[in-house]
């Protein structure tokens, strides 16, 4: 079998930050299933090198790669995005494909969405199988996040290709454990749908870079019960909830929160918690330092604007490395829910509901270290029985061989 990963954003861990398409077709390639991924080099999240020409080939992993090179934006809210959009299928449709080894079927993964009228051109083509990989729901994500009115020409033009690429894809294959619902429920037919989540990056974890020195110093708080949150500090991260729970509980000296992150709500974060003495914010550390800064914590938090785009669930990289960590979460969600209580390492709370998050964490502080302990380690025992990469691609396999 010989299948094409293609996906704008599939991007190795040699260039910053990588994603499941490399995990999972090094994971392919094990078990002897030659995988060529199909990327861009315009990515607003990774450091890619200046290529000079259209179309270039690595060897990474064992993976042979192509990064086509594309117009190039800054910041993921730019019309420039948009264009590098357009620019990557125009490029990936009219490039020779000479050099690549006949596909058997064909991965197309969102995001962008617009890959997957390629994907079917494709699949034309080559007379092959075709997969839908949806990471994010597009456009549910703009209309429901940014407040997009579902009659915009974009979201129109948008909620046509995801109705074609779920009705015409031979598969859907989703991240979020209740895709099939959203799917089902737009087409208004029973659509064969599958999840493969997240996984673990055993590698990576197990051998975490250190902080540094005078980053411990400065920013990790000592003989403290930490509650700490590391990621994007942004409008829809609803940080506000455990601003204000740590405001409530200002007045108790041993319990203290740790928000680490960067993101364009973190000024404006940082300025309406002025004056909050139980409350630090450290700068972004870097994906191979994120074990490191969130052990010092005792519970690890999380949380998501209130919106029916959770409806059908998440897998977040997020949970992953919390639960990775061995400690207990906190997360305010009230969707489709997944991980945490099957795991039973923690506790999920209503969505902006201060009150339940501060009982909730008033009540963790109080539990004896062992109890915590054992919580945490649930959560790590649970995500290496079912998460790993080996596992999820064997999974994989399986269904594009039913395919």
């Amino acid at each position: 079998m010989n299948i094409w990963y293609i996906s704008k954003y599939a991007s190795p861990l040699k260039y910053g930050f990588a994603t499941r398409h490399f995990y999972l077709s090094k994971e392919f390639e094990k078990k002897g299933i030659n995988t060529t991924i199909i990327s861009s080099d315009s990515n607003h999240l990774v450091n890619f090198p200046n290529f000079t020409q259209t179309y270039n080939q690595e060897n990474i992993d064992g993976v042979e790669t192509w990064f086509i090179r594309t117009k190039k934006y800054y910041g993921a809210h730019s019309f420039g995005r948009i264009l590098s959009w357009f620019d990557f299928e125009w490029k990936l449709l009219k490039w020779s494909k000479k050099d690549l080894d006949t596909p058997d079927v064909i991965i197309v993964s969102s995001l962008s969405i617009f890959t997957i009228v390629s994907g079917l051109i494709l699949r034309k083509k080559y007379g092959v199988k075709l997969i839908f990989e949806v990471r994010d729901i597009w456009p549910l994500t703009i209309t429901e996040v940014a407040g997009t009115s579902n009659y915009h020409p974009f979201i129109l033009l948008l909620s046509r290709i995801e109705k074609l690429g779920y009705r015409k894809s031979d598969i859907v294959v989703g991240t979020m454990p209740n895709l099939k619902e959203h799917v089902n429920n737009l087409l208004n037919v029973e659509k064969e749908v599958y999840c493969i989540p997240q996984g673990v990056d055993i590698e990576l974890y197990q051998n975490p870079e250190k902080l540094s020195e005078e980053y411990i110093q400065k920013y990790i708080p000592k003989d403290k019960f930490i509650v700490g949150y590391a990621g994007t500090i942004g409008k829809s991260n609803a940080l506000d909830t455990i601003v204000d729970v740590a405001e409530k509980l200002k007045d108790n000296e041993k319990i203290h929160f740790l928000l680490v992150g960067d993101g364009d709500y973190r000024e404006e974060l940082m300025e309406r918690s002025s004056g909050i003495e139980n409350l630090t914010f450290a700068p972004k550390v870097k994906k191979a330092q994120v074990q490191s800064v969130i052990q010092y914590c005792d519970v690890l938090y999380d949380s998501v604007i209130d919106s029916k785009l959770y409806d059908y669930g998440l897998s977040r990289n997020k949970w992953i490395d919390y639960m990775f960590a061995g400690k207990p979460m906190l997360v305010s969600f009230k969707g489709f829910k997944s991980m945490i209580n099957e795991a039973e390492n923690g506790y999920f709370v209503k969505p902006e509901n201060t009150e339940e998050l501060m009982e909730k964490i008033k009540e963790l502080y109080h539990l004896p270290s062992k109890e915590l302990m054992e919580m945490g380690q649930r959560g790590k025992d649970w995500l290496l029985e079912n998460r790993t990469f080996d596992k999820l691609a064997e999974k994989y396999l399986k269904i594009l061989k039913n395919a």
